[in-house]
């Protein structure tokens, strides 16, 4: 069982919800980003969501965006993302890790090779943001040899039949966008979500992780009462942006947002199940 759906099935039990944070590699400097990934899961992470820099990361708003500019500006290329995750390893053996990123950097690299390299430094999953399922052919196949989860992203605007399409390809969990737009922008419809997540998981038995637009405890806790992971990004950018000078705040501030997100998101569940017990 890998572990994403260990992660799961986990949390499952114990009728929580998974708590999935992103972080730019090598975003304020590389030699900081492992770090970062340990106070990620300090504070109540479930599971790493690395992203990949890359020079045009067109589904990324301002923040993300700045954050990839930082990492390249030290040079942060796909190679040492799978060094910084191997490192990681050497503490972490059980968080489960996704990169997310851009499919140019895995073509130069060469589809194989990044999959093997990924199996060996211990990467859980795959989130290419510009790889859409009918372009996937090639790809998909050599993941599932290297044991790494497919992760797919359904919009707003994906038809019914597109929605089954891409739960038949993926695996691990199902990530859906819940806004018409970038990372960290726009309002938040949590009824609009809600629909769209009770839709997708009518197409399948995977999770449903609801990401884009998730800034605070207040947010997670509402995305929570129906979905089965929360991703949180630019919030956490934010924070790394605004203290890249004062790692000790930085990492301070970014465990008490994701802490309070946590227990936002753990009353919910505890909601939840003194309603089932009660009925």
């Amino acid at each position: 069982m890998s572990r994403i759906k260990t992660c799961f099935s986990t949390l499952e039990k114990a009728n929580r919800k998974a708590l999935i944070s992103y972080i730019t590699a090598g975003d304020p400097h590389p030699d900081l980003t492992v770090s970062l990934m340990h106070t990620l899961v300090e504070a109540g992470t479930d599971i790493i969501e690395l992203g990949v820099p890359f020079s045009d990361p067109m589904a990324d708003g301002p923040v993300i965006q700045a954050a990839c500019e930082r990492a390249l500006s030290h040079h942060t290329s796909l190679h040492h993302v799978l060094d910084i995750v191997k490192e990681f390893r050497s503490k972490d053996n059980q968080t489960p890790i996704v990169l997310m990123g851009y499919q140019n950097p895995i073509e130069v690299m060469g589809i194989e090779i990044f999959a093997e390299t990924a199996k060996q430094n211990q990467v859980d999953g795959i989130l290419t943001v510009d790889l859409p399922i009918e372009q996937a052919d090639a790809t998909v196949p050599v993941y599932r040899k290297n044991n790494l989860d497919n992760i797919f992203l359904i919009a707003p605007t994906t038809s019914a039949e597109r929605i089954k399409n891409i739960c038949q390809q993926s695996s691990g969990f199902v990530y859906y966008v819940s806004l018409k737009g970038v990372t960290g922008a726009g309002h938040l419809d949590t009824s609009e979500v809600e629909s769209k997540v009770l839709e997708i998981k009518q197409a399948t038995s995977l999770p449903v992780g609801v990401g884009f637009g998730i800034k605070d405890a207040e947010s997670a806790g509402k995305v929570a009462t129906f979905a089965d992971a929360i991703v949180v990004g630019s919030a956490i950018i934010r924070e790394i942006e605004t203290q890249a000078d004062n790692k000790e705040k930085m990492l301070k501030n970014i465990k008490t947002l994701l802490s309070e997100m946590r227990v936002a998101m753990d009353n919910v569940s505890s909601n939840e199940q003194t309603n089932k017990e009660v009925a």
